[in-house]
């Protein structure tokens, strides 16, 4: 295998993104097939989770097997290149997800991540465990009761 030029190291780690990634892409067209409606990357949710349900407080997470550390220990041994950043910065990611879902957690959110490989493997695993969390979230929704003044008929 040809080891590639520092440019071409890169302009491929350029090309990454944070938003929209396959795998969300993937994920955000089945649920919307589905016929939910969410919200994506909301800045008013700590962490920016990628899929919101605002009203049910559920927050989806699509994780990367390389960026969030997906058999991390079996991983990082193989690490030929500058180990000490991509240790450092990977072992980042971890401790911030779990921040993140403490929070979260915290403040009554139900948090879902799904890693890479499963929304590509098996989509309607993934799905299934949304919908439940959806449906369960929707039965404990409480009411807002309504005014005195004004009662529906």
């Amino acid at each position: 295998m040809k080891k590639k030029s520092r440019e071409e190291v890169r302009k491929n780690m350029q090309a990454i993104r944070g938003k929209n990634t396959k795998i969300e892409m993937v994920l955000g067209r089945a649920l919307w097939k589905k016929g939910y409606r969410y919200r994506k990357n909301n800045k008013t949710v700590y962490g920016k989770p990628d899929f919101t349900f605002k009203k049910l407080k559920i927050a989806i997470f699509c994780d990367s097997d390389f960026w969030h550390g997906k058999d991390w220990d079996i991983l990082k041994l193989r690490l030929n290149t500058n180990r000490e950043f991509w240790i450092k910065k990977i072992e980042q990611n971890i401790k911030r997800d779990i921040e993140v879902n403490q929070y979260l957690k915290l403040k009554g959110w139900t948090v879902l991540r799904f890693w890479e490989r499963e929304i590509n493997k098996h989509l309607d695993y993934c799905l299934a465990i949304i919908d439940l969390e959806i449906k369960t979230s929707s039965l404990t929704l409480k009411r807002v009761p309504y005014s005195n003044q004004e009662t529906p008929q």
